[in-house]
């Protein structure tokens, strides 16, 4: 018998194989080919990226923040968190109309890549009979405290969190994300959204000009977040036409993608 098992163990290691002692089962190695494989394959996807475009963490008492935080992929979320003074410094106020009109605020602005963007894609929408409004768009580490505390004080802290980010874990403060909205749904943000030609119209083009849906239903136990049909983040076209692509969230685009 011990002569057996001898005789598994030689011809498990011949093979490439590793015994897993915990489960009972042999698990194969990965060889240099098979990682070269999957760059050569990740290249070919459009998901082998420069190191640039992954997230540079240190931590600051307790928390993760972000080094590179002008990055126009940074991973914000209930993990990564962005610096409490970072402010992007080429904010612009995009062409498009807003739910609150010619009110030149904070929440009316966006990066420039960002906004250019945004424009082009309201342009269409209308080309399409479809009439967009764009409703919240950078928001300052302050301004993000004060919404959360506004939350928090209606319904806990622990319902607030779900709903509104704690400051500095805010996409809206990257200068990236734009909530979006309509006269069909008397200007609100609301789930009701996804149901209206607005809605559907940009869940079906959006990616097309380098924005995501970035709370998708269904994916709420990867972001951490609730159904959002009304948020839509900026990631560029190449990253946006592959996340819609696979049906994937941000998070789940790193766990894919590759550092060149």
């Amino acid at each position: 018998m011990k002569k057996l098992i001898g005789i598994i163990m030689i011809v498990l290691l011949l093979s490439g194989c590793q015994w897993n002692q915990f489960t009972g089962e042999s698990k194969q190695k990965q060889k240099p080919d098979d990682v070269s494989e999957k760059t050569q394959s990740n290249e070919e996807e459009g998901l082998a990226l420069e190191s640039a475009y992954f997230n540079e963490v240190v931590e600051v008492d307790g928390r993760k923040e972000i080094v590179n935080a002008s990055n126009v992929l940074a991973l914000v979320n209930k993990t990564y968190a962005l610096p409490s003074d970072y402010a992007p410094d080429d904010l612009v106020r995009p062409k498009v109309a807003f739910s609150f009109g010619e009110q030149d605020i904070e929440k009316s602005y966006l990066r420039k890549e960002a906004a250019e963007a945004l424009e082009k894609m309201f342009e269409a929408a209308e080309k399409d009979g479809i009439q967009l409004y764009a409703s919240s768009g950078y928001r300052s580490y302050a301004r993000q405290e004060g919404v959360f505390q506004v939350e928090a004080a209606r319904s806990g802290e622990k319902k607030a969190a779900q709903a509104v980010a704690v400051p500095g874990y805010s996409e809206h403060q990257t200068g990236l994300a734009m909530d979006i909205t309509s006269e069909s749904v008397q200007y609100l943000l609301v789930e009701e959204f996804e149901q209206k030609p607005e809605g559907k119209w940009l869940r079906d083009n959006a990616h097309r000009f380098g924005y995501i849906l970035r709370y998708p239903k269904g994916k709420e136990e990867v972001t951490e977040y609730q159904y959002e049909p009304w948020h839509f983040r900026y990631v560029g076209v190449k990253a946006a036409k592959i996340i819609y692509q696979h049906n994937w969230t941000l998070e789940e685009y790193f766990e894919h993608a590759s550092k060149i």
